[in-house]
């Protein structure tokens, strides 16, 4: 069965969704587990690419953009569709709705920062996610 966890910034917090997702994938990696990493808007994909680069200095987060790199070689990967399908451990979902692909990974992440769109929506999701029966967690954050 899929584990569902949401990761909600806290009032206060100084970053995004982006960041947070960063921060999940480097904690997750320290884990030795693969990443898809579900962003649908492929120019948001691109500025995640970009800051997962840069988003802190004293370390390296293996990653790219799906198409642009080995997938096999490559443990965190940046996906526009949900591709490939052969990704199975931990999917990021940056998606404002829950993906038809969610079943394939053991364990889903649901980020949501303090934009009332994003947290409306969040919400929503979770609500399809227990009316479904999937394991639910929660974690509130600040950055």
């Amino acid at each position: 069965m899929t584990i569902v966890t949401f990761y909600s910034l806290t009032t206060g917090s100084r970053g995004d969704r982006l960041l947070l997702a960063c921060r999940l994938v480097e904690r997750i990696l320290a884990q030795h587990l693969r990443i898809l990493i579900y962003c649908p808007e492929p120019q948001q994909a691109e500025q995640l690419n970009r800051l997962l680069w840069t988003f802190r200095q004293d370390s390296f987060l293996p990653h790219g953009l799906v198409g642009t790199v080995d997938p096999t070689l490559t443990p965190v990967l940046i996906s526009v569709n949900g591709d490939p399908e052969t990704e199975q451990q931990v999917l990021i979902n940056l998606s404002s709705v829950i993906p038809s692909f969610v079943d394939r990974f053991a364990r889903v992440c649901e980020v949501i920062d303090l934009d009332p769109v994003q947290r409306d929506a969040g919400r929503d999701r979770f609500r399809v996610y227990r009316e479904r029966g999937y394991v639910l967690e929660h974690h509130l954050l600040q950055l």
